[in-house]
């Protein structure tokens, strides 16, 4: 009772309940804990239905080999990849170009290996 009725001695529920929820208590912590399983993991990254037109915005130098080493990685992940339908901007001082990609995604994962491939790459910068 002590616990519920303190706020400054939650903190044990909240190590428990940690990341998963807001101001949620143990009974409700252990649902959504177990709510979040394998199982239960699908559902919730369904919000995307597949096949789907997916933009995927890339960050990197302003250097003449970006676009195309980009392009290739895309192009390896989603084959019908169009690659006159990139749009690129160059930031304001010129050092870097964002380039926007938008792919038919067909499945998580096609989208989680794309994701890897091009944050592996050694002159993307960012992928969002």
């Amino acid at each position: 009772m002590a616990v519920n009725g303190t706020p400054g001695d939650g903190p044990p529920d909240g190590a428990a309940a940690g990341p998963s929820g807001p101001s949620s208590g143990a009974a409700s912590g252990a649902a959504s804990g177990s709510a979040s399983g394998p199982a239960s993991g699908a559902p919730a990254e369904s919000l995307i239905v597949y096949p789907s037109d997916f933009p995927i915005k890339v960050m990197g130098p302003a250097a003449p080999g970006f676009v195309p080493a980009v392009v290739a990685v895309v192009q390896r992940h989603a084959p019908d990849f169009d690659p006159a339908t990139v749009e690129t901007r160059s930031s304001r001082e010129g050092k870097y170009t964002s380039l926007t990609a938008t792919v038919t995604a067909t499945s998580r994962e096609q989208l989680d290996a794309l994701y890897k491939d091009l944050c592996d790459h050694p002159m993307v910068v960012m992928v969002l």
